[in-house]
């Protein structure tokens, strides 16, 4: 939920998601529209979609439970490096480096060189303090978030700036070279997201006859978009089609 997403606005979604659907068993059996319904507002619904099918995934490959091991992880839908590793670290203790665009950012600037992601990985796994993976990671990606921070660093104040080769020796910022670091979106406002929101918000509400889905869109004369944004969510299996009507799937 806070890939992409302000912390403020997925607590309390969260918050209510983990009240309705405690365990992956009550996610899987639910819904998906009930899935939906509670996402809603927090945009990119295809990952409530990949978290209803990693819950089936669940409860029939590991008897309802979260598995543990890294491979089994990046085999559910959904669900890739960075999320696997935070679910090891930060729910089983595991010693496991978790790489996201402000630990990237780190570790680029001490070492003043673009870090491919494998690499990146690789550092962030050999210097987890045994035993304190927990703690380890989130320090690390707060300290890239606010002090190692992307536009405004605040080096006069950094407990490493004596070992960063970046501000020993200056140059480019070698961090957005780097891969897996944040890359500025597209405007929101008039774009696809939003009046994919706008529709998924009006289905929320019951169904919509495929003919008015642009005006509830907020795309009047605009058929061949609202066509396009339709075919797209039908093609994610985000919405379904009975007779004209635009629904949430069940």
């Amino acid at each position: 939920m806070s890939q992409q997403t302000q912390i403020d606005r997925v607590v309390p979604k969260f918050q209510l998601f983990i009240h309705t659907f405690p365990s992956p068993r009550e996610c899987a059996d639910a819904p998906l529209s009930d899935l939906l319904t509670i996402w809603q507002g927090l945009g990119y619904p295809r990952r409530c979609r990949n978290l209803h099918e990693a819950a089936k995934v669940m409860v029939r490959d590991h008897d309802s439970q979260v598995p543990a091991d890294l491979e089994q992880l990046l085999a559910l839908p959904g669900i890739g490096e960075y999320t696997a590793r935070a679910v090891l670290a930060f729910a089983e203790h595991v010693d496991i480096g978790v790489v996201d665009t402000n630990v990237t950012r780190v570790f680029a600037r001490v070492m003043n060189k673009p870090l491919g992601k494998r690499e990146t990985q690789t550092i962030a796994d050999s210097i987890v303090p045994i035993g304190l993976s927990w703690e380890w990671n989130q320090v690390l990606m707060d300290f890239g978030a606010t002090c190692c921070a992307a536009r405004s660093p605040h080096c006069e104040r950094c407990p490493i700036v004596e070992s960063c080769g970046w501000r020993r020796h200056g140059g480019d910022d070698p961090a957005p070279a780097s891969a897996g670091t944040s890359k500025p979106q597209a405007r929101f406002e008039g774009s696809n997201r939003q009046a994919r929101g706008r529709l998924m918000k009006a289905l929320v509400a019951g169904g919509v006859m495929r003919n008015k889905a642009e005006q509830a869109m907020g795309l009047a004369n605009q058929p061949d978009r609202a066509e396009m944004i339709i075919e797209s969510l039908l093609a994610d299996q985000l919405i379904v089609e009975s007779n004209g009507i635009l629904q949430l799937p069940l």
